[in-house]
């Protein structure tokens, strides 16, 4: 008799998401005999209600190629303190002007501007101080580290945002709005996905296929992104929608429509799922993440 339970991706991202931010938490503990201002603001942003989503693909790689949760789970975090610093900034009157994140003010709302930026860069280097805080580094450790940086950087990240800041108003072609995004959403999301496999020591072959996993889910996200924009209920999502437009952002949706972008979404989760094909259930996370992608409100 098979007793195997089906997998539930409600529970595993319970489970994950309480490990994830017990984690953080002591990552920027407050001292209450030394209350920092610095220190509220970083908890603030990053101890909100956040999908965890970075850190989850992370661990999730890394229990796909038989790794276990404790090998990437500095890591894990540490991506998910550069992804805050990165909303936090986005944020910001200087770029995208938002007043709601997470369900709640910005943090240069609910503090000052340029403690949201002394919060964001602090949260940035801590993330770095988080990967290399142990006296038993690896070449594969500076190898995540190697990943990490160039996906955050002017070759990654910053340089989709840059694209995204010196677009609006100029129409793109779908070609360079989708290696904007690969750029600006999907680098981190790969990085976060290989960091995951090389920690837990992945053969070649499946960093490959796990590359191609998070090449499609990357982009799908994006896209997703786009079309709540257009249609998601701001109650649920924890932010406004309908900003797109308003600052006539380059979208999937604005260029192609919303059913061409629905199915986009929908054929690289597709894509995302057969570059899995290989592995055993082990991937079962992966494979949930992938179809919640496009599935979520928010």
């Amino acid at each position: 008799m098979n007793t195997t339970l089906p997998f539930s991706l409600k529970n595993y991202l319970n489970d994950r998401r309480g490990t994830f931010n017990r984690m953080l938490d002591k990552f920027v503990q407050q001292n209450e005999r030394n209350e920092r201002p610095i220190v509220n603001a970083m908890r603030y942003a990053l101890m909100g209600d956040g999908k965890r989503l970075r850190p989850l693909l992370c661990i999730a790689a890394a229990e796909a190629v038989g790794g276990n949760i404790e090998t990437a789970l500095p890591a894990a975090c540490a991506l998910e303190m550069i992804h805050t610093y990165s909303l936090i900034h986005d944020d910001l009157p200087a770029m995208d002007d938002d007043d709601r994140r997470r369900g709640k003010p910005t943090c240069h709302l609910a503090f000052d501007e340029a403690t949201a930026i002394l919060a964001g860069d602090a949260l940035l280097t801590l993330a770095f101080e988080v990967l290399t805080a142990t006296s038993n580094r690896t070449k594969l450790q500076f190898k995540a580290i190697q990943i990490i940086s160039r996906a955050a950087g002017y070759q990654g990240m910053v340089e989709g945002q840059m694209m995204d800041i010196q677009s609006e108003g100029n129409a793109l072609t779908i070609g360079v709005l989708e290696r904007l995004y690969r750029l600006k959403t999907g680098a981190l999301i790969e990085a976060s996905v290989e960091t995951g496999a090389v920690l837990a020591e992945g053969e070649p072959g499946e960093l490959a296929h796990l590359k191609t996993y998070a090449d499609c889910i990357g982009l799908a996200f994006q896209i997703t992104d786009d079309i709540l924009n257009v249609e998601g209920d701001p109650k649920i999502m924890g932010k406004n929608v309908g900003t797109d437009e308003v600052r006539s952002k380059n979208t999937y949706p604005a260029l192609i429509g919303l059913a061409a972008s629905k199915t986009i979404a929908e054929d690289l989760v597709k894509r995302a799922l057969k570059s899995l094909v290989s592995f055993d259930s082990k991937a079962a996370p992966l494979r949930a993440i992938a179809e919640y992608i496009v599935k979520r409100n928010r």
